[in-house]
């Protein structure tokens, strides 16, 4: 079922020379049609998440190639290890290769750091899939967009269904970086001053600590009736561990899309069955042909943010072969032109034929598989749907939706 989120708040702040350093002119020569970096953390706190995502983001080079398109599209992989100055290396490498736009990062810290210190200087344009950080909609949106959406909404919907239980006072524990920070400080502003609730208590970690007991024990200590947690897989293991072994009173736990993973309870050893989760879905007109071709190519449904990702290369693709030049100006200035409203619809199912419009100059309009990715002037979606879902030793289960 979906329901309409009804915005009682305007969310604030939502609505360089030098291009001769990027593609073709740096680095090793690369003969293609279209060249995108993936930028993703195959390892580190999110590489349990990051890997299906990379796999997604990589998925469109596959696909044109068994269709035989007459385009050499190139995709280069770097893992950012789910740490901003590895991130930000591994982005160096690019633009020094000459790759003129990139997905990715994923964590919020890492795209950041990457896009003050290599996509903005370099005008590289970068489509992070994963980064959910309200702090980026402030950065330059002709650079940094993004497939997913802000946390400014996401702390909106998890603190709309905590007033929706019931909930009247809550804590929150997160991990400290600016996705933690982020999506926590929108919780607690949303929490507080459109549904009336208490926050007992904000807690920030650091990530994979061998133990999370006295973080809990301070989080916890003033008993509320919600436990709000923000952070990655790997760190989610312990924290949960120690929360089921010496603190569990049958409070409800909430917890956001950096925490949607199929292994977690498995991992855990417990159903996790008080916890309620939240997370971007991928509706858009082109789903099943993108989970089809995933399904194909992987043997297992696509996850999280994948969607994000496959979209977010496929819009580069066609930009590039949409511009002037394999430059980073070239393509910002293609991205809203191929992926906004009007001319030809171009989906997954489509996407070769896309590439041929493209290339002609025709007039095109990419709807996705995660959504219709519409970009407003900041590189923000201008609408999204999220996942309401619950845990079981099976994984997690989507139960309801919720629709900006």
């Amino acid at each position: 079922m979906v329901r309409d989120l009804s915005r009682r708040r305007v969310l604030a702040g939502i609505g360089a020379t030098g291009a001769l350093s990027v593609a073709g002119c740096l680095g090793e020569d690369v003969d293609a049609d279209a060249m995108v970096g993936t930028l993703l953390p195959v390892t580190g706190d999110l590489g349990d998440l990051g890997a299906p995502i990379r796999d997604a983001a990589i998925l469109p080079e596959t696909q044109l190639e068994d269709e035989g398109v007459e385009f050499t599209i190139d995709i280069r992989q770097e893992d950012t290890e789910t740490e901003p100055e590895v991130g930000i290396s591994g982005a160096q490498a690019l633009v020094d290769a000459g790759y003129p736009s990139i997905t990715g990062a994923a964590s919020s810290s890492v795209t950041i750091a990457v896009a003050e210190d290599v996509y903005m200087p370099n005008e590289v344009v970068g489509i992070s899939p994963a980064s959910t950080s309200p702090e980026i909609t402030d950065m330059d949106g002709d650079y940094l967009l993004r497939t997913c959406p802000s946390d400014a909404w996401q702390g909106d919907v998890m603190a709309d269904i905590a007033a929706d239980e019931g909930v009247e006072t809550a804590a929150t524990f997160f991990l400290n970086n600016d996705y933690g920070q982020g999506l926590n400080d929108s919780f607690v502003e949303s929490f507080e001053d459109e549904f009336d609730g208490e926050i007992l208590e904000e807690v920030a970690f650091e990530p994979e600590q061998p133990s999370y007991d006295s973080e809990l024990e301070s989080a916890l200590g003033d008993e509320p009736e919600l436990l709000m947690i923000v952070g990655y897989p790997d760190s989610g293991e312990q924290i949960f561990r120690d929360f089921y072994a010496d603190f569990d009173d049958g409070t409800t736990i909430m917890v956001p899309d950096g925490l949607q993973s199929n292994d977690l309870p498995g991992d855990v050893d417990n159903p996790m069955e008080n916890v309620l989760g939240t997370a971007p879905s991928a509706v858009g007109p082109g789903n099943d042909a993108f989970t089809e071709l995933y399904e194909d190519e992987y043997g297992t449904d696509p996850g999280v943010f994948n969607a994000q990702a496959y979209d977010a290369t496929a819009i580069h693709i066609l930009a590039q072969l949409s511009a002037d030049d394999l430059s980073g100006s070239a393509v910002s200035d293609q991205i809203r032109e191929i992926a906004n409203p009007n001319g030809e619809v171009v989906d997954p199912e489509n996407l070769a034929e896309g590439l041929e419009m493209a290339a002609n100059g025709t007039e095109i309009e990419y709807q996705g598989a995660s959504g219709e990715v519409v970009f407003d002037e900041d590189g923000d979606l201008e609408a999204v749907t999220y996942d309401i879902f619950e845990f079981d030793m099976d994984g997690y289960d989507v139960i309801e939706q919720y629709e900006f």
